[in-house]
């Protein structure tokens, strides 16, 4: 499931989730329901999220295991 990619990425980038709420510009609590699974995350979130990570929204979402970002 994504919900646990999204948890593994910040854990590997060494951020807690108070500190990507804040890139995020919204609280933990807000966050912490995106990495739970008990709020769907956005699209816009996501996109967010693969910039901060620089890595693909498909690989955030469980779509591929190839975490690099696809060349334009």
């Amino acid at each position: 499931m994504h919900y646990q990619r999204i948890r593994d990425m910040r854990e590997d980038h060494d951020l807690t989730q108070v500190q990507v709420a804040r890139m995020l510009h919204m609280s933990q609590p807000g966050y912490s329901k995106y990495e739970s699974g008990d709020n769907d995350i956005p699209t816009a979130v996501l996109i967010q999220l693969a910039k901060i990570y620089n890595t693909s929204i498909d690989y955030l979402l469980g779509q591929t295991n190839n975490p690099n970002r696809y060349e334009e």
